[in-house]
C-alpha cells in the first residue's frame, strides 16, 4: 500500500522530508503521497519536526 511505501522512504532517507521529496524519491505521484501521509497522521506514524517536513515517529 502507499502508507507502507511512503513510511519506507522517510526511514531510508534518515531526514526529515516535504511531500515533493517524498514524491520524486519513490516514485509516486503527490497526490498519492499527500493522501498517504494523511492517512499516516491520522494514525501518528509521521510527525513534523519543523513546518512542511516531515519524518516516521
Amino acid at each position: 500500500m502507499s502508507t507502507e511505501k511512503v513510511l519506507q522512504t522517510l526511514k531510508e532517507a534518515g531526514k526529515p522530508m516535504k511531500a515533493g521529496e517524498i514524491a520524486q524519491a519513490s516514485g509516486m505521484d503527490k497526490k498519492e503521497v499527500d493522501k498517504a501521509m494523511k492517512a499516516l497522521k491520522a494514525e501518528g506514524a509521521i510527525v513534523s519536526p519543523k513546518f512542511c517536513y516531515w519524518e516516521p515517529k
